[in-house]
């Protein structure tokens, strides 16, 4: 308000017209731009530099030949342009014989394994996941004697590094380790069938269950105690306030973090690479990406596309379908007068 006033004496003053309001805010708007546009440049540079470089770098070989030996003049040549090929090598098992020409085996006959093997990681890892940490926010939402030792105690799991948590739960799954004493079992748990798969969802979930309790525990905290006041006096009993006041009112805090955990499961490598080293059809999109490294870097890069746009469809679908926004803030609605 000064600062208009002060404007509009200045110009008076010095015998100009008033500029129109419409017009002055325009103005101080169009100023604000320009300031903005360059504070967040060097942001933009950044990350152009190390994101969509390296992104538009990887699209870029995906269509180009591994150079090698040409198997008709024995010669060693550089690659050139592939067109699709290296995309029909991981959609279709091509290794130039058609599809599904991939003999058993090689790493262009596991795509759809790996693909497969990734989402039943994700799908019940993450619910397990999500369970058990909407149970233990709830409980350290709770008030009682002791409540700050149990905070910090439940995320140690989440604070030790996911090598060491690999290793860790390979000698509890090793044929004489604990799990299987435990158990009274003799369970090969990095062998063959479904206890290597079960292995891993069991050492994820144990690992990154905390990481869940912390972000839901996060959007309890910010619900009214009001509320649940008001309700108790209406006579809700507490399955109702569970299923009425904190889900509801929780949601957004919980579909964040079933987002961020579903993109870094879809992205997982190091927790099976090291307890199960890809047994039992145990090997993730990841773990496929960097194997192919070592044998052609180009179809890998095809692979890596292939990998961005899976984990990026999920990511919009979440965002899009599911209400899972990490960065909008939505304002409440508002009945309309009348």
């Amino acid at each position: 308000m000064s600062t208009t006033s002060g404007v509009a004496t200045g110009a008076f003053a010095r015998g100009e017209p008033p500029l129109d309001p419409g017009r002055r805010r325009k103005s101080l708007h169009d100023g604000s731009g320009r300031r903005a546009t360059l504070l967040i440049a060097p942001t933009i540079v950044l990350l152009a530099i190390v994101i969509l470089y390296p992104v538009v770098t990887a699209v870029s070989q995906s269509f180009t030949k591994d150079a090698g030996l040409d198997p008709e003049t024995g010669l060693f040549v550089e690659g050139g342009f592939a067109g699709l090929q290296n995309y029909r090598l991981w959609l279709l098992q091509d290794c130039g014989g058609g599809a599904f020409s991939c003999p058993p085996g090689t790493l262009g006959s596991q795509f759809w394994t790996s693909t497969g093997v990734t989402f039943l990681f994700t799908v019940v890892a993450v619910s397990l996941e999500t369970l058990l940490g909407l149970v233990f926010a709830l409980v350290m939402h709770r008030s009682f004697k002791g409540r700050a030792i149990l905070r910090a105690s439940v995320l140690v799991p989440w604070a030790i590094p996911t090598a060491v948590t690999a290793k860790l739960w390979y000698f509890i799954f090793a044929y004489d380790g604990i799990a299987n004493k435990l158990l009274g079992t003799e369970i090969l748990w990095t062998g063959d069938g479904f206890a290597p798969k079960a292995a891993i969802i069991i050492a994820d979930t144990w690992k990154t269950a905390p990481f869940m309790a912390l972000l839901i525990l996060a959007g309890l905290q910010v619900i009214d105690g009001s509320v649940y006041e008001a309700s108790k006096m209406d006579g809700a009993t507490a399955w109702q306030r569970f299923r009425y006041i904190t889900l509801p009112l929780v949601r957004p805090a919980l579909m964040v973090a079933v987002l961020f955990r579903t993109l870094d499961t879809l992205r997982m490598y190091d927790l099976p690479k090291i307890l199960t080293g890809g047994a039992g059809d145990t090997s993730t999109l990841s773990m496929l990406v960097v194997d192919q490294v070592r044998s052609g870097f180009n179809a890998a890069s095809a692979l890596s596309t292939l990998t961005f746009l899976i984990v990026f469809a999920v990511a919009f679908v979440f965002i899009k379908f599911l209400g899972a926004n990490v960065t909008e803030q939505r304002a409440p609605k508002t009945k309309k007068a009348g």
